[in-house]
């Protein structure tokens, strides 16, 4: 088929963005914070970002070993219980954007043992992604750039105007703008509105990743 000719890599959040997980990393964030003696009322404003910094963050001090290994297994509790399940029409979207020769990676506030957990039971790999970039992988998390720039880099991408970058929240939006990406797009599939995700720059808010094969086309 033919390709979109301006973009060659589509980086992408995975909660709420290309993956329904019901809200439950938050459930079990907010969760280990409050069995740890701290208060998880501003649980939502750590979406998008590094678990490990949220809860170290919502308890006030840098020792949280213990409780992010917590955080894991209630975690992998709440997944048992309740599968993730790709959002309507992401697997075929991002079939269609490989199919034309765009790169997909995804990159997410979660660490790699839970994205390992998280893609067996979806069954993506290698042959469904070309990337997946975590949290650990890079020095910060985002608003910082750097999980696009390390996409960038394992899937061959050098012109960062050529990238599109999609999520669901805030955060999202502010790491595809400082990593200079062409497109920004904010999803509304997650669980913030086109108000909160409009405050801040971005190119296009869509309604979800299954319509960015239109847009781009």
């Amino acid at each position: 088929m033919e390709g979109f000719v301006n973009v060659d890599l589509v980086v992408l959040d995975i909660a709420g963005t290309t993956v329904q997980e019901h809200g439950l990393v938050y459930r079990a964030l907010a969760d280990t914070v409050e069995a740890a003696g701290g208060t998880p009322a501003d649980v939502g404003r750590w979406m998008g970002a590094d678990k490990h910094e949220a809860i170290s963050s919502m308890l006030g001090r840098s020792d949280v070993d213990t409780e992010f290994a917590d955080f894991h297994v209630r975690l992998r509790k709440l997944y048992a219980e309740t599968p993730p399940t790709p959002l309507p029409g992401v697997p075929e979207a991002v079939a269609q954007l490989r199919s034309a020769g765009v790169k997909v990676a995804l990159t997410t506030g979660f660490d790699r043992p839970v994205v390992d957990g998280l893609l067996d039971v979806l069954g993506w790999r290698e042959d469904v992604l070309d990337a997946v970039v975590c949290v650990d992988d890079v020095p910060a998390g985002r608003p910082a750039p750097y999980m696009v720039f390390r996409a960038m880099e394992l899937c061959g991408a050098r012109d960062v105007r050529r990238v599109l970058t999609a999520g669901d929240t805030v955060r999202d939006l502010e790491a595809g703008t400082n990593a200079g990406a062409g497109y920004v797009v904010g999803v509304l599939s997650g669980s913030q509105t086109a108000e909160e995700l409009g405050a801040v720059r971005h190119t296009h808010l869509l309604p979800s990743v299954a319509s960015l094969p239109t847009l781009l086309a």
